[in-house]
């Protein structure tokens, strides 16, 4: 049983840095990621032996995350597939590792950027005969694949989830 909840607690880190590579190299974070997470959740949740209202915490927390990302989506501030791995994320982290998983989210994304920025401005010459993603993500002005910083974020906060700590208890 240890293994296959081990297996299931995998899921999450897993997506996440799938997630974030796509979103690095296409721009995009394809639905099926979140749905996996979504649907990998609940099965890790019993697994770990997380109770109904602890359950109903977390997909409370989701909920409020694809609210919040829904605005910033609105506002242009982030992509779409950015805001459903959020609320994916945080489904997984709930209420003790959700915060955390913000902080980090806002300090990775920063590191992010100022490395694009910085990327763009010294290495732009040295990178146009790459990859076409790299020359896409060296543009000048370019968008920037937040799904990076949202997998980072989600990684350095999971050992705060509710999950891991009954796991490691149990």
């Amino acid at each position: 049983m240890d293994t296959l909840t081990l297996l299931l607690l995998a899921i999450m880190p897993m997506l996440v840095i799938v997630g974030g590579l796509n979103d690095l190299t296409t721009m995009r974070i394809p639905n099926w990621i979140s749905l996996a997470l979504i649907a990998g959740f609940l099965p890790a949740a019993v697994s770990v032996g997380l109770s109904p209202v602890e359950i109903g915490v977390h997909m409370a927390v989701a909920f409020g995350a694809l609210l919040v990302g829904m605005g910033m989506f609105a506002l242009r501030w982030i992509g779409g597939g950015d805001a459903k791995l959020m609320a994916a994320a945080c489904l997984w982290l709930g209420l003790q590792g959700s915060g955390m998983f913000l902080v980090y989210t806002g300090l990775m994304g920063g590191l992010f950027c100022l490395f694009l920025i910085m990327a763009r401005a010294q290495l732009r010459p040295y990178l146009m005969g790459g990859p076409g993603w790299v020359v896409h993500l060296m543009e000048p002005r370019g968008d920037i694949p937040y799904g990076v910083a949202i997998a980072a974020g989600a990684l350095l906060a999971y050992p705060a989830s509710p999950l891991l700590a009954l796991f490691i208890v149990g």
